[in-house]
């Protein structure tokens, strides 16, 4: 699906949510190829690609009103942009953000991968080979507006890794990015497995925060 469109779709759920009294959704999507860029100042910098090279490999560039820096999403790449209400869980953006961050550790645990935390920044990490850095496999960007969020997640599960040389991805230099795929080779989970299991860790992760 193209980013606007799941934008759209994010919009219509926000405000479906807030004339109701429902607690959210989850809406889960892979996008057709998309850069996204936040508003930091430093983002434009991150931009590695000229667009030529962009256009010569399908992706589009497009402005986000998310947290973060800058992020690729492709086919291959499970996005979840959960639409909840923050005061029925208690949550402030600081505890949502390591609440999404304990739903996908469960998620790739689930699939005898170790996830962790990283000081300071944001989303999970993995160590593929013992003693070399850890490597990024799920970038996050969030926004509330109204006490209900809006964007999410970003899993690599298969996607076209070369894609990600046209950015710094969220504005590391210094680390590389990861996928599902590249852990586990051929006993990687389908798109429809790892689905299922993020939001059966969601639900479950959610409900112990509900008041």
């Amino acid at each position: 699906m193209p980013y606007n469109d799941a934008w759209q779709v994010q919009c219509q759920t926000h405000e479906n949510l807030l004339n109701s009294q429902g607690f959210g959704e989850i809406l889960l999507v892979e996008h057709t190829p998309v850069i996204t860029l936040s508003h930091r100042k430093s983002v434009p910098g991150h931009l590695l690609a000229d667009h030529e090279k962009l256009t010569q490999l399908g992706i589009d560039v497009q402005p986000t009103n998310r947290g973060g820096d800058i992020t690729y999403h492709g086919p291959g790449q499970l996005v979840a942009y959960p639409i909840v209400r923050f005061k029925p869980f208690g949550l402030t953006v600081s505890s949502y953000m390591r609440l999404l961050e304990e739903v996908v550790i469960r998620t790739l645990a689930a699939f005898n991968i170790t996830g962790n935390r990283e000081s300071g920044k944001t989303g999970v990490w993995v160590q593929r080979v013992q003693g070399q850095e850890t490597e990024k496999i799920c970038a996050m960007g969030v926004r509330v507006k109204r006490g209900i969020s809006l964007h999410g997640l970003a899993l690599n599960i298969d996607p076209d890794m070369s894609h990600f040389d046209c950015i710094v991805p969220c504005g590391i230099a210094d680390r590389s990015v990861t996928s599902l795929k590249q852990c586990l080779g051929e006993s990687c989970p389908s798109m429809q497995q790892v689905k299922d299991e993020l939001v059966r860790q969601f639900r479950d992760v959610l409900q112990v925060n509900r008041q």
